[in-house]
């Protein structure tokens, strides 16, 4: 299992620090969550503190595009050369488009969906993707309660994936803890983001990432 804690639970006033921490503390990718205000009633981060945390961290990003006009964004955070970009299927007019554009890049391609979208939906674009996130929360906020429906989810999308793409990884985000990453595990799960978890753990940033690995 891969990890990839969330920096939307950092401390922001001490960004570089939880940066480093998570990195130090054996994290696979540093999940970073680009919201509008628009796509979800949240407000985040833009280019200039995506670049702080690049600088920061010793692994690659993953960044989470929550966003309307998805291709303009895109434009912002591409010269940061993040390892994936994912984008919502649910606003994207033409997904296949913008694939090869973030291909185009040099940058992983990746698609998500909300809760409510059925893995059927993106089918079609399995075989053009590097990465499908599924949101087990409703986008917008970090610390939400895991939705189960994931699980059951996840595997109708593994089916999918070894039809079309056998090299398409599946990430999970939302609500992700020591509890339910078994589950996750058994279903296909490649890769699980965890914000709260990680950075509010008692024990520490070192055991929450342990412990989900």
């Amino acid at each position: 299992m891969l990890v990839a804690p969330s920096i939307l639970s950092a401390d922001f006033g001490y960004l570089a620090r939880d940066v480093k921490a998570i990195c130090e503390s054996g994290c696979d990718l540093v999940h970073v969550d680009v919201m509008d205000g628009h796509f979800v009633p949240n407000l985040t981060i833009g280019p200039m503190v995506v670049e702080s945390i690049a600088k920061a961290s010793t692994k690659p990003l993953d960044i989470h595009l929550m966003v309307e006009n998805n291709s303009f964004f895109v434009d912002l955070f591409a010269p940061l050369k993040p390892e994936y970009i994912s984008f919502h299927i649910e606003e994207e007019k033409h997904p296949h488009r913008l694939i090869q554009k973030i291909r185009g890049l040099g940058i992983r391609p990746a698609l998500t969906l909300t809760p409510h979208t059925p893995p059927e939906a993106v089918e079609f674009l399995l075989e053009d993707v590097d990465m499908v996130l599924l949101m087990s929360v409703n986008p917008g906020f970090g610390g939400q309660k895991f939705i189960p429906s994931v699980i059951e989810k996840a595997k109708r999308l593994k089916a999918l994936i070894e039809r079309y793409n056998p090299n398409c990884l599946i990430e999970v985000d939302g609500g992700v803890n020591d509890t339910n990453i078994k589950a996750l595990s058994d279903a296909g799960v490649d890769i699980v983001v965890a914000g709260s978890f990680v950075y509010q753990h008692p024990q520490g940033i070192t055991v929450a990432i342990a412990s989900l690995k």
